[in-house]
């Protein structure tokens, strides 16, 4: 597992590049590699991938982005929705050049990446699709409702306390305080409406993503931990189940955000899922 030293040194690397409409992105890897694209999620920023980076652009030419008002991107021009969040990728694959790509997306990241497969579908070589959220249940979409309607109401620090317990194991939180602290400090840095009206979407955008017609026919993988109660081992079986030919893979032990507290355990999946379509 990487060591906090080593997380600290990585965090800080910006985007390097400014989009037309406010997107901040970075290009990074081999400029004749095949496009890839990274879609953080809910709170988080572009850095949430440094430490995927390395093995991810030796290969692939890889598109880095902050979604709109988080990280270093300006809020968007129009109410946001899944659509919104997909027109964006759009925007970036046309304004660069890259052309269809592969779209890892992680927790509402895995929402837009299904969403630009469903409205752009010709800028689509494959979806890994990470902790992201499908059919809920009544109950638990009241939850993950009110949470919401609070991150509209209190802004983002009014969730953070509770947010970090479901996305952290307890181990991990006890013995670093760099990545929660660090994590906190992207959540806070989203510009306060953005992060509400993204919350809003992560709580509502999931039903347009349920049984989509015509059904979704890309090359998929789909990946959550085992003790993620938001995007549970289920609901990935579930998204798999309604793209034809998807794997789907369950990392043990971990939560929301294994990606973090074990990047090793996603970047090789990563990897032998692209080398294989």
């Amino acid at each position: 597992m990487m060591t906090c030293g080593i997380w600290a040194a990585i965090w800080t690397i910006p985007p390097v590049f400014k989009a037309a409409d406010g997107t901040a992105y970075r290009l990074d890897g081999p400029e004749d590699g095949p496009p890839l694209v990274l879609i953080h999620g809910l709170g988080l920023s572009s850095s949430l991938w440094q430490a995927h980076l390395p093995a991810l652009c030796a290969r692939y030419r890889v598109l880095n982005y902050d979604l709109y008002g988080h990280g270093q991107s300006c809020p968007a021009e129009r109410p946001l929705s899944l659509s919104v969040f997909a027109d964006q990728i759009a925007r970036l694959l046309e304004d660069t050049a890259l052309g269809p790509a592969h779209l890892i997306g992680f927790s509402i990241g895995g929402m837009i990446n299904r969403r630009v497969a469903m409205d752009h579908p010709h800028l689509v070589r494959s979806l890994a699709i990470l902790n992201s959220p499908h059919d809920r249940g009544a109950q638990m979409q009241q939850e993950v409702e009110a949470r919401a309607r609070k991150a509209l109401d209190q802004g983002a620090e009014a969730t953070l306390k509770a947010a970090l317990e479901r996305w952290f194991t307890p181990e991990f939180l006890a013995s670093n305080t760099d990545i929660p602290r660090q994590v906190a400090a992207w959540r806070m840095q989203a510009d306060r409406a953005s992060y509400g009206q993204s919350a809003w979407v992560l709580a509502h955008g999931v039903r347009e993503l349920i049984c989509p017609a015509p059904a979704l026919k890309v090359p998929s993988l789909v990946m959550t931990c085992a003790e993620d109660v938001g995007s549970t081992p289920q609901m990935s079986r579930d998204i798999a189940a309604e793209i034809a030919g998807a794997e789907c893979r369950i990392i043990p032990r971990f939560k929301h955000l294994g990606l973090l507290e074990s990047p090793e355990a996603f970047t090789q999946p990563f990897l032998d899922f692209l080398q294989s379509v």
